[in-house]
């Protein structure tokens, strides 16, 4: 048996959106029949939220949306699980640049880039235009739209990792 394929999403803190892009994604890759071939998990790139579990009101909307919500407990990126993962998932231009520091593998993608509907970007000065929103300051419709936004790009997600199954 060969080894599931590794998809790790990222964002700050790890208790709004990588989360989130974690729930989103194991449910379409399920729904795609590829549950078994797969495995997600996030990390962010900061300790500041070590520990905590997802953010109640991301928890709320995955709940909302009709999304399974699992208990976990948000911890920092190390260059190991950049090292183990196939795919590494930034929510923001930032973050990309935060974890490419950590490694020179050429894994890390923008989340929204798999998005059909995302901006279309020109450059440095345009690479801010994929990042996914940061609810966190604000209220539920911000969480809403964090995750219309990685529903969104979802299945361009799952597109590519079947393009990637069929390379093995």
């Amino acid at each position: 048996m060969t080894s599931p394929y590794r998809i790790m999403t990222v964002c700050t803190g790890n208790i709004c959106r990588s989360p989130i892009a974690e729930v989103v994604l194991k449910a379409r890759l399920a729904d795609a029949g590829l549950r078994d071939r797969v495995e997600v998990w996030s990390t962010g790139v900061s300790s500041e939220e070590h520990g905590n579990p997802i953010d109640r009101r991301a928890a709320a909307v995955l709940r909302e949306a009709g999304y399974t919500v699992p208990r976990r407990a948000a911890r920092r990126v190390t260059a190991a699980d950049l090292g183990g993962a196939d795919l590494v998932l930034a929510m923001t231009s930032g973050h990309a640049r935060r974890l490419r520091d950590l490694t020179d593998r050429p894994v890390i993608r923008m989340y929204r880039e798999f998005d059909p509907e995302a901006p279309a970007i020109d450059g440095l000065a345009d690479e801010h235009r994929l990042d996914i929103d940061d609810p966190w300051y604000g209220g539920m419709e911000d969480f809403r739209t964090t995750l219309a936004q990685v529903e969104a790009g979802a299945d361009g997600v799952v597109v590519e990792v079947r393009r990637a199954l069929g390379e093995r």
